[in-house]
């Protein structure tokens, strides 16, 4: 059981609509009403009839409801209660919510910079995938989230509530093994591809680089089933074929002769998100120091 399936039940239970809670939860209707669902078979019990409209709660829903509003609550008032102790001394934390790729290749020296302009942060960091990363975010268990953008891969957050700074620019570019290379291109047009898992952020964003003018002809050779660039820069090392990465993951490989880009590259930015109602002391410095420093970098 999940905190979010409580508050997602508590809501539902507020607006009786499941297109409404959705939408205040940030999720798409058909993940919201899944997740409800799997509150009720953990229960065991059916919190709400559906057969009506608008939807109403079942009488072992009514029951529930009080006890539901009273973990979330608990869970809350310890979790402000542990975050704000002073006892040891223990300073504030930042916490940080960044795709796998950049907390290999920007966040740590990110992090250095800004400690540069504002003196030592203690942070919390979760290398996850971009859905995750959003979730973790828009949640609340996140102050920060790092992605990378595209303006043709829409961004599902509203930007009133989380803006965004740029803090820096990247590249995709598409790479293979060189020694590879001539054998494919003399057994014909084609040239074998790795690709991400469906629906990830990077796939997407390779799909757009794909499609623009001086791209090599490809086929799927290979899907990695998780949308971890790192896992795919070693099967384009080991020569299973191109792969579309962010230029910061593979600039030394390429500076060495490992990998050769094979086709234009796409431009990336580097994005900062926060969610504008949660305005700690700390997360503000550090937000105008990120600012700060990308001014400084430009």
């Amino acid at each position: 059981m999940e905190l979010k399936w409580l508050e997602d039940f508590l809501s539902l239970a507020e607006t009786r609509s499941f297109s409404r809670s959705a939408e205040a939860r940030n999720v798409t209707q058909s993940a919201f009403s899944r997740r409800i669902r799997s509150l009720e078979v953990w229960l065991g019990a059916d919190l709400f009839d559906r057969g009506t409209y608008p939807v109403t709660l079942t009488a072992d829903g009514r029951a529930f409801r009080e006890a539901a509003e009273e973990i979330v609550r608990l869970t809350y008032q310890t979790r402000a209660s542990l975050g704000g102790r002073k006892d040891g001394g223990r300073p504030a934390t930042v916490a940080i919510t960044a795709l796998h790729t950049l907390t290999v290749t920007f966040l740590p020296r990110w992090l250095n910079q800004i400690r540069a302009l504002m003196g030592d942060i203690p942070s919390r960091v979760l290398p996850e995938n971009y859905t995750i990363c959003i979730q973790a975010l828009v949640e609340g268990g996140y102050d920060l989230m790092l992605t990378f953008h595209h303006p043709s891969v829409p961004v599902p957050l509203n930007p009133s509530r989380f803006p965004f700074l740029t803090v820096g620019e990247d590249r995709l570019v598409a790479v293979a093994d060189p020694a590879r290379i001539p054998y494919w291109r003399a057994g014909g047009a084609r040239l074998p591809m790795l690709q991400y898992s469906k629906g990830s952020f990077l796939g997407l964003l390779s799909s757009l680089a794909q499609g623009q003018p001086g791209a090599p002809e490809t086929y799927i050779a290979h899907i990695n089933e998780n949308s971890m660039a790192e896992a795919l820069k070693f099967m384009a090392l080991e020569g299973h074929g191109i792969a579309w990465l962010p230029k910061s993951l593979v600039e030394a490989d390429i500076a060495a002769g490992r990998l050769e880009v094979v086709a234009p590259e796409l431009p990336m930015e580097i994005r900062l998100y926060r969610d504008a109602e949660r305005g700690r002391g700390l997360l503000e410095k550090v937000w105008a120091a990120a600012a700060r420093n990308y001014a400084q970098t430009e």
